[in-house]
């Protein structure tokens, strides 16, 4: 499918929280239709764009002619089922990540797409937080030099009621804070390290009374032997975002989200030829997250020149593996 004009039309399923931050962030493309199972929700969220129409038929939204992009924002069951559809409907898709429950859910998105002719983004919206588009300019300009491992710490601390959140039901959501944070963890290690050949690790439950993990502990390591060291949490209290990769010549750490995390910043820590206290370099982002809009105008620039998304259905499901690894490591069931 080919989009004409500087203006491709957009159907947002899912108007919750997540979609309504898409919704801000379509840039010159304009948001058509909105379709969520509340249709008070849909409706709220088309009263923001001139033109835009609601409804709680997803179905509906995907026979839209004007329709040329859709952004899937669900719960975790409904990722795989709607983009199948979409991707069937010759719609291109941006889907939140995880994408699926499951890399069994997610291969038969991953089949449909590649027997059309649309493009397919998963939603790993990290990436784009401007402390880590530097670091990650920073990495391919060789400024660490060979890698050798990351540690990574995300966690928050819930709130009143979170154990009965749609999160908490395995049958909606696939698992817990594992699959929820934690493939964005994932998913970050495997821009810097690449991919994972050993994974260990284990989910727990330690707080919250649910049946999903609301605590997860990964070590994953390359070929190379380089290791990721990864722990995401949902009894974490005060919002934790850090991320630390380190090199044979620097080290990066970045920390903080924004709001509640704290302000965003990379520390570029370079080591000197007589070593000791590093030559350090601190960025701050004070101004908010721009990472929404600069992920979505990338996808814009992908179909315009129909290339293949960076974030794909295959980082999804490599994510998605490591996953149910830990998982039944840890005797949890919780895959469709």
């Amino acid at each position: 499918m080919t989009v004409t004009g500087d203006s491709p039309g957009i159907g947002i399923v899912g108007c919750g929280r997540i979609g309504q931050k898409r919704a801000r962030s379509l840039g010159p493309a304009r948001l058509v239709a909105c379709a969520d199972v509340v249709l008070e929700r849909a409706e709220a969220l088309a009263q923001t764009a001139p033109g835009a129409v609601a409804t709680s038929q997803w179905q509906t939204l995907l026979e839209r002619k004007d329709v040329d992009i859709v952004i899937v924002a669900t719960t975790n069951d409904s990722l795989a089922p709607v983009t199948r559809a979409a991707v069937r409907a010759g719609k291109h898709v941006l889907v939140e990540k995880p994408a699926a429950r499951s890399a069994r859910e997610l291969d038969t998105v991953i089949q449909v797409a590649r027997e059309s002719n649309v493009l397919v983004r998963v939603g790993f919206n990290h990436r784009y937080h401007p402390a880590l588009r530097k670091a990650h300019e920073l990495y391919e300009a060789g400024a660490l030099g060979d890698m050798m491992l990351v540690r990574g710490r995300y966690g928050h601390g819930g709130r009143l009621g979170y154990e009965k959140e749609w999160r908490a039901n395995p049958l909606l959501s696939g698992g817990g804070e594992l699959i929820d944070q934690g493939v964005h963890l994932i998913d970050l290690a495997r821009q810097f390290l690449g991919d994972f050949s050993e994974v260990t690790g284990f989910a727990q439950t330690c707080f919250w009374q649910m049946p999903v993990d609301d605590n997860a502990f990964m070590l994953l390591r390359t070929l190379r032997k380089q290791t990721a060291f990864l722990h995401v949490s949902c009894t974490e209290w005060k919002n934790l975002f850090s991320f630390e990769i380190y090199g044979r010549k620097a080290k990066l750490h970045c920390q903080g989200l924004g709001g509640s995390y704290g302000v965003e910043r990379l520390a570029y820590y370079r080591m000197l030829p007589q070593m000791g206290p590093p030559e350090t370099t601190i960025w701050e982002y004070p101004r908010g997250d721009d990472s929404w809009q600069v992920e979505f105008a990338e996808f814009l620039e992908d179909v315009r020149l129909a290339r293949p998304p960076s974030a794909s259905l295959s980082d999804a499901r490599a994510a998605l593996t490591i996953v149910e690894s830990v998982y039944a490591e840890s005797g949890y069931d919780h895959h469709p």
